[in-house]
């Protein structure tokens, strides 16, 4: 369930929501590193569900409306949500991994003390995408990716309080737009917290000085995604696929706004 308020976090949410942003990346970077040919998308499933039992978390996706695995395993044409069955990648292929892990408060004990941080109660949900080539790839799709990848810098960029959200997806529209691809209209970003999806929606495109601002506190998703075709899209059974059959890219970072800037939560 979507929250209907942005909620904002303190800085010690924040710091334990980096932990968990660390901890996530370290799993999606393993996972990259075992992207070659042949690998099938099982063995990316199973190599998934045992870092998160290790890491001491629990699947954020695994029964999200239905979705039956950990792991979003999109390959091609798929965007996202891809279920990872019955695939096995093959040179020339792209695939985009994305992966949500809920970590309880008491993964971080450790790390923190509760004494100083009293009004810490629970865990907190992270998220993040990458998109990785399979061998020799071709060029436009190679393209592809480093503009999704730019994209998403851009949009974290410009991230800081007083900017709105249409400042954001403006900024990433215009880029992308100005490398020759269209903007998927239909999926977005999205607030992240103690709910795997908060408020707001956050699109790949807008316009300047509309929508909310940003303010301390603030923490979520932004995710660009592109196709090399017309960047519709259409649904094929849990998936969202290029209406064409044309390749697809996939970046996503946790962000949090501090009073000085933002701070990238999936990011070392």
């Amino acid at each position: 369930m979507i929250k209907n308020t942005i909620s904002i976090k303190t800085e010690e949410e924040i710091k334990v929501m980096r932990l968990g942003g660390k901890k996530l990346t370290d799993i999606i970077d393993f996972l990259g590193s075992l992207v070659k040919p042949g690998v099938s998308a099982e063995e990316f499933e199973a190599t998934a569900e045992k870092l998160i039992r290790e890491a001491k978390g629990r699947c954020n996706f695994k029964g999200e409306d239905g979705f039956p695995s950990c792991l979003c395993f999109s390959v091609n044409e798929e965007i996202v949500h891809g279920v990872p069955q019955n695939k096995i990648l093959q040179v020339g292929d792209v695939v985009s991994l994305d992966l949500g892990i809920f970590f309880p408060l008491n993964v971080f004990l450790k790390d923190i003390d509760l004494k100083k941080y009293p009004n810490l109660k629970e865990g907190f949900h992270t998220d993040m995408a990458r998109t990785y080539f399979v061998g020799e790839t071709d060029p436009e799709i190679q393209r592809l990716v480093r503009v999704t990848k730019k994209a998403l810098k851009r949009g974290i960029k410009k991230c800081k309080p007083g900017v709105t959200f249409g400042d954001i997806g403006e900024t990433i529209q215009r880029y992308i737009e100005s490398q020759g691809f269209e903007i998927v209209y239909e999926l977005c970003g999205h607030g992240i917290g103690k709910e795997l999806h908060e408020k707001p929606d956050i699109p790949n495109y807008g316009q300047r000085h509309t929508g909310e601002k940003l303010k301390p506190g603030m923490v979520f998703c932004l995710e660009p995604m592109l196709t090399l075709g017309s960047g519709k899209i259409k649904k094929r059974g849990m998936t969202y696929v290029s209406a064409d059959g044309s390749p697809a890219a996939h970046f996503e970072d946790m962000v949090a706004i501090t009073k000085t800037g933002a701070i990238v939560l999936t990011d070392r």
